[in-house]
């Protein structure tokens, strides 16, 4: 049984869904994205981020949870998917909600994300990050990880908006002891 020391903090299940779908979709894309800073709406065009589909895949993966922050008013307003694979832990879909940001929820929930990781005796945790992100990158630096010499492409599809530019990923990472 996973647990974490914060209690806000949970293990989302197919219920929290059409919660996790607009919070991505609002933390990244579209109109209520430029209330935060984590929005990439000058980068890739329209308001879809991600879709139930691919929430819902990810939640019913085995090697795959969502880590989500639920507040007093029993609002979803942060999530992290974590992938357990043979790298280590991937982290991914990590968002809070903009008019939440800068209030210490995304750093509860990279902590949770260390837990995780102990939890499951992995000992690394690896994301991608929009390479033209400095502001986004230097916030991960100072929560720890680096910034390895590993690029990805950014390959546009049918869900996640059209490129407004060349974007490719930056591979970052950290050790989890």
């Amino acid at each position: 049984m996973l647990s974490f020391t914060n209690e806000c903090i949970s293990i989302a299940s197919t219920q929290h869904v059409d919660a996790i779908v607009t919070l991505l979709n609002s933390a990244y894309r579209g109109e209520a994205s430029l209330q935060g800073w984590t929005t990439e709406a000058h980068l890739i065009g329209g308001n879809v981020r991600t879709n139930a589909q691919q929430v819902l895949q990810l939640i019913q993966q085995p090697n795959s949870r969502f880590l989500i922050y639920i507040n007093s008013e029993n609002t979803v307003v942060g999530c992290v998917n974590l992938q357990v694979n043979e790298k280590g832990i991937y982290l991914g879909m990590f968002s809070v909600l903009p008019k939440q940001q800068g209030a210490g929820i995304g750093k509860q929930l990279l902590l949770a994300a260390e837990a995780f990781a102990l939890q499951q005796k992995k000992h690394k945790i690896y994301m991608t990050v929009i390479s033209v992100r400095k502001e986004l990158i230097d916030w991960y630096v100072r929560n720890g990880y680096t910034v390895t010499n590993e690029i990805i492409p950014f390959i546009e599809d049918d869900v996640t908006g059209n490129h407004l530019q060349k974007l490719e990923f930056v591979v970052l990472e950290k050790p989890v002891i």
